[in-house]
């Protein structure tokens, strides 16, 4: 099952309980609503990622039923967040791309897309592409990654680690479950290795995005365990992954698209909202996080 029919399913639950969200508020009071206003609309925003110099800001929106994705930017200008556009590399509807993600030095952004075989796939097969920052500070041509990174299932929510690895999700044949997580590294030939993560952060149900830390110590999964998609967090110990529990956040509406601030002590993720619909949250990890992230864009 691809991730667009799940979401549908678990996004006409929570637009049906929609009248319960001041019951809701009490169990969800540590995440709170951060969307910036030039970004909040009664669509679907999802998966923001900034560049190291918190001056642009990526992300993708979806319709309520969290269909039709594509990738906007928005950019810091004085002192707020811009009207979000179409980047220049997003390829036009009806293709569907979204999850972007910018690396640590600013020089690639990771995301989805189904530009290599739309017509085919009807929209649904989504691969890792990327693009390059120029010397003049634009984005290069899309490139797609080759198998066996990409496969005839989706691969989702791609994120770039130190070490040269990715980590993404994928409902590809052969996993655990219906969706897995999964490393991609790179070797010397400039081929790639892929490896499922294996239990406890792949199982017999259905996980399909991750985020790991920079220092690679913690990772916060996207799992649907039968009770909509919901954020589980492991802590590395001793070379193995242990879980920690679910992120606070509202049980009756899924949540996806999970954001660690460079420290690991902050979270943004995607969730119903009401009439907003979907919109960024953000979430305290620590007792005192750091405070300057999200990048707040203020002057």
């Amino acid at each position: 099952m691809k991730r667009m029919k799940l979401l549908v399913v678990a996004m006409l639950s929570c637009i049906a309980t929609t009248g319960s969200l001041h019951a809701e508020k009490k169990t969800s009071a540590a995440a709170q609503r951060w969307t910036p206003p030039a970004i909040s609309t009664s669509d679907y925003e999802s998966s923001p990622t900034f560049t190291p110099d918190g001056r642009e800001m990526y992300f993708f929106r979806a319709d309520r039923n969290f269909g039709n994705y594509h990738l906007l930017w928005s950019r810091c200008v004085d002192g707020a967040w811009s009207t979000p556009v179409a980047p220049p590399f997003a390829a036009k509807p009806p293709i569907l791309e979204s999850d972007p993600f910018v690396t640590a030095d600013g020089k690639r952004l990771y995301y989805v897309s189904s530009r290599h075989n739309h017509a085919a796939s009807g929209g649904e097969d989504l691969d890792i592409w990327y693009v390059e920052r120029e010397r003049n500070g634009a984005w290069g041509e899309p490139r797609r990654l080759p198998e066996p990174v990409n496969s005839p299932g989706s691969e989702l929510l791609p994120r770039a680690l130190a070490d040269g690895r990715l980590v993404f999700g994928s409902n590809r044949a052969g996993g655990l479950g219906q969706g897995d997580i999964y490393f991609a590294i790179p070797k010397s030939d400039g081929t790639w290795m892929v490896a499922n993560a294996g239990a406890p952060v792949s199982t017999s149900a259905y996980e399909y995005e991750a985020e790991i830390s920079r220092d690679g110590r913690a990772m916060v999964v996207v799992a649907d365990r039968g009770d909509r998609s919901h954020l589980y967090r492991f802590a590395l110990r001793k070379g193995k992954w242990v879980e920690q529990g679910r992120v606070p956040a509202r049980g009756d509406v899924f949540q996806v698209g999970p954001l660690l601030s460079p420290k690991g002590d902050r979270l943004l993720f995607a969730q119903a909202d009401g009439e907003r619909s979907g919109e960024f949250f953000l979430v305290d990890l620590v007792p005192n996080p750091r405070k300057d992230w999200p990048p707040n864009c203020r002057r």
